[in-house]
């Protein structure tokens, strides 16, 4: 049986990265290279003659910036884009246009550099071929702005990874600020967690950081995993406290939604809420189970809703969901579940 493989047009203006980039990409046999661009402009034309089942796209360019050039294709040519850059907030703006995914540039000088980058973009292609690009954006769900006793004895637990970063925004946006103290895992690499932490800490009404060691999670607080380390609940006398720590992967992430949900079903029992979004794989399913078994109140997102509609039917398959919605509707089904 002959496997389709998956067409990618790789746009830089850089021709070392277009050459390194489909090179390396193309050494899968999984993965065909079937046009590079050097600009928008270029892009848009062989995407209109090869038809890319992926495009991978740098942010810097001549001509348009790859943000402007996403909010612009993807309308017209839903095509699942991962952003090639460096380093910069500017890449939560990509994503925030539409991109699925990122991975970060090399250091061309690294060979061990360059390897990590070509596997981990690799890895990320085959993810975005199965994703669904989510034409409407959410808009805000206009949740009854309820006020709740303000106590420390819950804690809401959120999983996530490809396209959670917009997930977790609209979430956030629509629910009251009195809510309990809410914990993320978001599979994200380490240098973008804090960037993302504080995004959400200026675009919404929460107090949301990186999370340390010793923060104690109390309502109107989120604390978003680093990006390289796992993230624990821990129960210290009245309150509950967060640890971070190095580790080795579990289900093939660090942080990992496990980790977190395993932690918050012993430490904090029926008194949690779980809730699992869009990703790949099957992150946090079982720590999810756990939770409910323990008497917490779960939530899923649906099929229709994810970008990619892995770990939520991880999780609803092996019967840890109670309740699954659209993206729109999980922060009422957030409220409701605490009262």
């Amino acid at each position: 049986m002959v496997t389709k493989k998956i067409r990618v047009l790789v746009v830089d203006d850089s021709h070392v990265y277009r050459e390194v980039i489909s090179r390396g990409i193309s050494s899968n046999p999984l993965i065909e290279v079937v046009a590079t661009a050097n600009d928008p402009f270029d892009a848009r034309d062989k995407i209109l003659k090869y038809n890319p089942d992926v495009m991978t796209c740098d942010i810097e360019m001549p001509k348009m910036n790859g943000i402007e050039f996403i909010k612009r294709l993807l309308p017209q040519y839903p095509i699942p884009v991962i952003i090639v850059s460096s380093v910069s907030e500017a890449v939560l703006d990509a994503i925030n246009a539409g991109a699925v995914e990122f991975v970060s540039k090399p250091n061309m000088q690294k060979t061990k550099s360059v390897e990590d980058f070509l596997l981990e973009l690799i890895a990320k292609i085959k993810i975005a071929s199965e994703a669904r690009i989510i034409k409407e954006k959410v808009l805000n769900s206009h949740v009854k702005q309820e006020t709740f006793v303000k106590t420390s004895e819950k804690i809401i637990a959120i999983g996530s990874s490809t396209g959670g970063t917009e997930a977790l925004n609209s979430i956030l946006k629509n629910l009251p600020k009195t809510v309990p103290g809410i914990v993320i895992v978001q599979h994200i690499p380490p240098e973008f967690s804090k960037m993302l932490a504080n995004r959400f800490d200026q675009q919404t009404h929460f107090e949301v950081k990186e999370a340390v060691t010793g923060d104690i999670v109390e309502p109107g607080k989120v604390f978003i995993a680093p990006g390289d380390q796992h993230m624990k609940i821990i129960k210290d006398g009245d309150v509950y406290k967060l640890r971070c720590f190095n580790g080795e992967k579990v289900n093939g992430h660090c942080p990992s939604v496990d980790v977190l949900f395993e932690s918050v079903a012993k430490e904090v029992g029926n008194k949690a809420i779980g809730v699992i979004l869009t990703g790949m794989g099957y992150d946090g399913a079982k720590g999810l189970l756990q939770m409910r078994r323990k008497g917490a109140r779960t939530i899923g997102q649906n099929e229709a809703s994810s970008v990619v509609y892995g770990m939520p039917k991880a999780a609803f398959n092996i019967g840890a969901v109670e309740r699954q919605g659209a993206l729109e509707n999980i922060p009422g089904l957030i409220i409701q579940s605490l009262k």
